[in-house]
């Protein structure tokens, strides 16, 4: 699949159970805090007004139960994070169709599409607005297991400008921050989920990206996977050990290795802390309507990754606060 492709919608309106989602996050170059904005499709079949077992209603008072969300938070580098999130009710929603190249989200004054992103949301007491748009070097699927789920990384290495403008302060550069581009598809949220994705510097000179998934999925099986660009060249790992997982604290250690054959041979020792003022939790709900589970995320989390390659010296490539960490679980 080629990285024009990777953001091409999986859901038919029809179907009654699952969440897509088109995502943008990125820390911002001053370093000063980090940004994520969500767009969300979920269960779009299960009608207008209440999901089918009722626990949930659909109504502007709830905007996680509408099956269209646009979602903004707001990491600052020495606060609490802040989410806003506002529901729209699924005729407002203009999509691509379903497989097709190029790729739109619309709805309202928010859209999301190959290479940017605009919104406006008025909530809570809360304004923000944004106009962003991105380049990268490299796409790829981390993860695909059918109607399962998968992970989709179209923009691995994101370089984003543009503007953001929250409760009268302006954030405007070119560039604005580094991060990525994600699309995720499920017909359920994982039970156990580990997530980062690092933008690391390299003493060396140059900035290197690494993201690492791993769930469960049905028959208890795991999935893990690994993506590492570095000097122009992707290194994929399939082999992992977990040394440590901390939900609390967020804080995640493993060891991963590359294990395809006839690709470059490496292994990596990776760090990844998301304790502190920015770990945020929060509340999403289940495809099956039954109420919620909790999202630990920090979005200025810290990372280090020992990087080793046969007959190469070790590279320590990390970050201060370029890196995001999420579990479920």
């Amino acid at each position: 699949m080629n990285q024009a492709s990777l953001n091409a919608v999986y859901t038919r309106r029809s179907i009654r159970r699952r969440y897509e989602v088109w995502f943008v996050r990125f820390h911002l170059a001053d370093g000063s805090g980090a940004w994520w904005f969500r767009y969300l499709l979920m269960n779009p079949g299960r009608g207008p007004d209440t999901h089918r077992r009722g626990k949930l209603r659909r109504s502007a008072g709830e905007p996680q139960g509408e099956p269209v969300q646009v979602w903004a938070t707001w990491f600052p580098r020495d606060g609490r994070p802040q989410s806003l999130i506002q529901g729209f009710r699924l005729g407002a929603l203009a999509l691509s169709e379903r497989g097709a190249s190029p790729f739109f989200f619309r709805v309202g004054e928010n859209w999301i599409d190959e290479n940017g992103c605009a919104g406006r949301l008025d909530l809570q007491g809360a304004k923000v607005s944004w106009e962003l748009r991105w380049r990268s070097s490299f796409g790829s699927t981390v993860t695909d297991w059918g109607w399962i789920g998968f992970s989709r990384t179209p923009h691995l290495d994101a370089i984003v400008s543009g503007t953001v403008n929250f409760n009268g302060r302006s954030f405007v550069s070119d560039p604005l921050g580094f991060g990525l581009q994600g699309h995720n598809c499920g017909f359920r949220h994982r039970h156990l989920w580990n997530w980062t994705h690092c933008t690391l510097d390299n003493p060396a000179g140059g900035v290197s990206t690494f993201e690492a998934l791993e769930y469960e999925i049905p028959m208890n099986l795991r999935v893990r996977r690994a993506l590492l660009w570095h000097g122009g060249q992707l290194y994929r790992f399939e082999e992992f050990e977990e040394l440590s997982r901390d939900r609390e604290r967020l804080i995640w250690v493993f060891k991963c290795r590359s294990a395809e054959r006839g690709a470059p041979e490496a292994s990596g020792l990776v760090f990844v802390d998301g304790r502190g003022a920015s770990l945020h939790r929060l509340a999403y709900v289940k495809t099956d309507c039954s109420g919620t589970f909790e999202v630990a995320n920090n979005s200025l989390a810290r990372a280090t990754l020992y990087f080793a390659r046969p007959g190469q010296r070790l590279e320590v490539l990390s970050t201060d606060a370029g890196a995001v960490l999420e579990m479920v679980g």
